[in-house]
């Protein structure tokens, strides 16, 4: 009887980036795998290994951040030409683009009906869209500094967003306000994320940290410091048990939230790992950074605690529990109880063909305006049948894509005005200050000249 690993296993790396990968997300489908990177394109990688990759060019700077849509059937990238693009992962290539920020644009997420967009950027802001309209609803502003992550609860009631300003926010999407700011880390906020039950949140920053906090009671829940350089990235198991997070000291790591500790360490990347990704089941997860490569993991550990907890009822013949979660916990500081097991991947990685399909390059030639929406011919064998089937429901009439080409014409207008506005009030701040600087200035003169003048009076009196 072959024995099944409980540790996680490499499954496939696909290359075909020509830079740094900085994000990457599975279809909920299973059937694709988008990525995002510092060569400027978006990636659709097939989980079959005779169909093709699809290279999505449009984007004018780095790709920051890629997010499927619930249903699967769009895929959504941010980028630092401060754009975000909304694609159809299929050889047609359709996709519609809109001005979302005046810089760049850090992260993108769907809520979970995938009716909504929520944005975080170098400006400042955190933004919220709606989907199908690419209409924009409401700004969230009070960071005071670059919004490096924002995402969505499950129930899309509350926003957790993070910065350089070394704050997480969580925000009331009802009120548009924020009604919590967990105070100033260690470090800089690179990405955050929301417990699949909604009531916890997680942090990833810049001085190697991992925090927990709960959001009902608003008390940090566990503090990890099980990397040795800044963390990138970070996600939630769907079970809600485990949370894997990405470094810059090349190891992924597997953190038991039932325990407090970590779990595992993996290797296999040749630098800083950027993006990491469960899949919506939990089977798999994902990885990519700085050596242009995308990996795909099977977790297999995921079905230890479930396995040992029906061994257990089988032979004490108890009716059966839901497994516990995070927020049975109480806030404590989890303790170091052991090293985590290390799992190497790079070994194998030399004997493991890489996956390196031909790649489609679906670039500016095929877009017929600023909007972003064209379309290219392919000889019908080459075309996945599902994705056929995609495009005929999701085609976008002439009269919609006039429509969409005004709207996207007029917010480009509009976040130029904005821009502009801003100039100026950079502009204005800079002179008051600049004035302030010479009052004062002028001030400490009178204050010395006049005490000089009762100096010169005492000693006359004095004489």
């Amino acid at each position: 009887m072959e024995t099944v690993s409980e540790d996680p296993t490499l499954e496939r790396h696909f290359k075909g980036h020509k830079d740094t990968v900085l994000s990457v997300d599975f279809n909920p489908n299973l059937k694709q795998l988008a990525s995002g990177g510092a060569d400027s394109c978006v990636m659709i990688w097939h989980f079959k290994q005779q169909m093709r990759a699809y290279r999505f060019i449009g984007h004018k700077d780095i790709v920051t951040s890629v997010n499927f849509s619930p249903s699967g059937h769009i895929v959504a990238s941010a980028s630092r030409d401060r754009t975000v693009r909304l694609w159809i992962p299929n050889m047609k290539s359709e996709s519609t683009t809109f001005r979302a920020h005046t810089a760049t644009v850090r992260s993108v997420d769907f809520s979970n009906d995938g009716q909504f967009l929520v944005t975080a950027s170098d400006d400042k802001s955190v933004k919220v869209w709606a989907t199908h309209r690419q209409k924009f609803l409401f700004s969230l502003v009070q960071h005071c500094n670059w919004v490096k992550s924002a995402r969505f609860s499950c129930d899309g009631r509350l926003i957790v967003s993070g910065g350089d300003d070394r704050t997480v926010r969580i925000w009331d999407t009802n009120s548009k306000q924020c009604v919590h700011t967990f105070p100033e880390q260690g470090g800089n906020i690179n990405c955050v994320a929301f417990h699949p039950s909604g009531t916890c949140v997680a942090a990833a920053a810049q001085d190697s940290t991992v925090k927990v906090w709960d959001v009902r009671i608003k008390k940090l829940l566990q503090h990890y410091q099980a990397h040795s350089s800044g963390v990138n990235s970070l996600s939630f198991h769907p079970s809600g048990n485990y949370l894997l997070t990405g470094s810059s000291d090349s190891t992924l790591k597997v953190l038991d939230l039932l325990e407090g500790r970590p779990f595992y360490t993996l290797h296999g990347h040749q630098g800083s790992v950027c993006g990491v990704a469960f899949s919506r089941n939990g089977d798999y997860f994902a990885s990519c950074g700085a050596d242009e490569q995308v990996m795909v993991w099977k977790t297999n550990f995921h079905h230890i605690y479930s396995n040992s907890v029906a061994k257990s009822q089988q032979q004490t013949n108890l009716v059966s529990e839901p497994p516990p979660h995070i927020q049975d916990i109480s806030p404590r500081i989890p303790k170091k109880l052991g090293r985590p097991t290390e799992v190497d991947a790079r070994i194998k990685l030399k004997d493991m063909a890489v996956s390196d399909p031909e790649i489609t390059d679906i670039g500016p030639a095929i877009f017929t305006n600023d909007s972003g929406t064209g379309t290219v011919r392919v000889n019908p064998e080459d075309e996945d049948p599902v994705t056929t089937q995609l495009e005929e429901k999701t085609s976008i009439p002439p009269q919609l894509n006039q429509t969409l080409q005004h709207i996207v014409s007029q917010l480009d207008l509009l976040t130029q005005t904005m821009s502009i506005l801003e100039q100026r009030l950079t502009s204005a701040e800079d002179r008051l200050q600049e004035l302030g600087r010479q009052f004062l200035a002028m001030s400490c003169d009178v204050a010395t000249s006049n005490g000089k003048g009762i100096e010169g009076l005492a000693s006359g009196k004095d004489g």
